[in-house]
């Protein structure tokens, strides 16, 4: 396997393609997607899978943990979120030997304001499984990001966790994605003082790099869409 990172990125993206799991509505469904962000899209990626092709999720295991190396070396811990960041943390761990924690899934929860109305419901039960100590540093990892919200409420809820066991000096303002849409989540977390680290970004790296998988007539809506997507209200 290469160490080189951009090379990870490049065979990443076209297996992410190749196997379906970045689907158009050219190739795949004619009337696209409504993101969890509320945004529609004419494509879909669904990293979910990824657990599902070893050799791939093991790249991206591989360029994650150079990412971290390189731009996040104070963490000693990550932090997936379920359900897809927790074969994605898993992957990391395998490749840089840091120690890995996933959240539990908190069915309904959609914001902060879900998130204390769970917490309360929840009890004395721990919304995250594995061990967090005093004065680690923490990274939230997760398949892709948007707008940057489900991360902030990850957040939270890893946040809770850490008072809830009451430790200290517990830091996490690292968040690691595989994918950044970008489409907000940068300036998003710039403005909250957070740590944003995206493998690929999608407009910069991503799509250039399927040019010559994907169709002409794929690649220029893909394109044009992440350049203008006001201009893409939801088909009728």
């Amino acid at each position: 396997m290469p160490d080189d990172i951009e090379t990870l990125k490049t065979q990443i993206m076209t297996e992410v393609y190749e196997k379906r799991m970045l689907l158009t509505s050219i190739r795949d469904r004619q009337e696209g997607w409504t993101l969890v962000s509320g945004l529609w899209s004419p494509f879909y990626i669904q990293l979910r899978m990824l657990s599902s092709f070893p050799e791939t999720l093991q790249k991206v295991g591989r360029a994650m943990a150079i990412l971290l190396e390189d731009e996040a070396p104070d963490v000693n811990k990550v932090v997936g979120i379920a359900f897809a960041g927790v074969p994605i943390a898993t992957a990391i761990s395998l490749e840089s030997k840091l120690p890995a924690c996933h959240t539990r899934k908190l069915v309904g929860v959609r914001n902060e304001e879900d998130l204390q109305r769970a917490i309360k419901e929840y009890g004395q039960h721990s919304m995250i499984e594995g061990i967090i100590e005093d004065s680690d540093v923490l990274c939230i990892v997760d398949d892709l990001v948007t707008r940057m919200e489900s991360k902030l409420v990850a957040r939270a809820q890893v946040l809770a966790e850490i008072e809830r066991r009451n430790l200290r000096n517990v830091s996490c303002d690292d968040i690691a994605v595989v994918v950044d849409r970008q489409q907000g989540a940068a300036e998003r977390a710039r403005e909250l003082n957070l740590r944003l680290h995206s493998l690929i970004r999608l407009v910069d790296e991503g799509v250039p790099n399927l040019r010559s998988v994907m169709s002409s007539e794929e690649y220029d809506l893909v394109s044009d869409y992440l350049a203008n997507p006001q201009e893409y209200p939801p088909p009728e």
